[in-house]
């Protein structure tokens, strides 16, 4: 594949993402919409709200009900982007799990939990994706981490560690599949504003208490961390690669 570094836009580039049905998932799906590429979006839940938005947007779309943790599930993912689009060129991987509990309290079962659904999703969703980017000579991948990293939240213990391992395994890959023109990179978001209907309350409550903590004092939107990713999904970003990059209003200054 020819590769323009100084390409503008993503006209026609495939996007993968899953976690695609809802919040943060939702926006980077009608961002790469909008800068246009064609999507392959993947959640276990319901996508049809995110289907008509992209398609709205005037993006091509495959919807596809996948279950990150089954390698086969999304093997067959996979293979049906290329069998749809002919290859697949970016990655975002937006799937996880969140709980908090005190570490006197943490089972086992959730340690467990958190770690399968951040960290086993994100191997197997690699080990499926970078073979098909390898033979193309092209891929920009964006995994997802925590601003608790940073911040070393109470009791996060078991997610911080999880959101830890993203970054480790960013980091590493970074350094074998650079040679094959594949960048990857990590993005730690903080408390993003999604207004689900069921957190409102809630989101505020902690909102309130974030917001006197950020250098930008409003709430994290869906749209600024989608900014970044359409940023690191561009040919022309293709020297930025192992790096870790904090989205949160500057809580986190590492």
């Amino acid at each position: 594949m020819q590769i323009n570094r100084y390409e503008r836009g993503l006209k026609d580039r495939v996007a993968v993402v899953t976690g695609a049905a809802y919040g943060n998932g939702r926006a980077l799906c009608e961002r790469l919409a909008e800068e246009g590429a064609r999507l392959v979006i993947a959640d276990i839940a319901d996508l049809s709200d995110t289907t008509a938005m992209v398609q709205a947007a005037g993006a091509d779309v495959l919807a596809l009900t996948v279950d990150c943790t089954s390698p086969a599930d999304v093997q067959a993912m996979v293979d049906a982007a290329v069998e749809r689009f002919g290859g697949i060129d970016i990655l975002v991987h937006n799937v996880g799990h969140y709980s908090e509990e005190p570490f006197d309290l943490l089972n086992f079962d959730e340690w467990q939990r958190t770690m399968h659904l951040t960290l086993d999703t994100l191997f197997h969703v690699l080990k499926a994706t970078i073979p098909v980017m390898k033979r193309a000579g092209f891929g920009r991948i964006i995994t997802f981490s925590s601003d608790t990293v940073w911040l070393g939240t109470p009791y996060l213990a078991h997610y911080v560690t999880a959101k830890m391992g993203v970054i480790g395994l960013t980091r590493s890959l970074a350094s074998e599949i650079g040679r094959y023109g594949i960048t990857i990179n990590t993005i730690t978001v903080g408390l993003t504003a999604t207004h689900r209907p069921q957190n409102t309350t809630a989101m505020s409550s902690i909102l309130e208490h974030i917001l006197p903590q950020q250098a930008v004092h409003r709430s994290d939107e869906p749209e600024d961390i989608a900014n970044v990713v359409a940023f690191l999904a561009l040919p022309a970003s293709g020297i930025i690669t192992g790096q870790t990059i904090n989205v949160d209003g500057g809580v986190a200054r590492h």
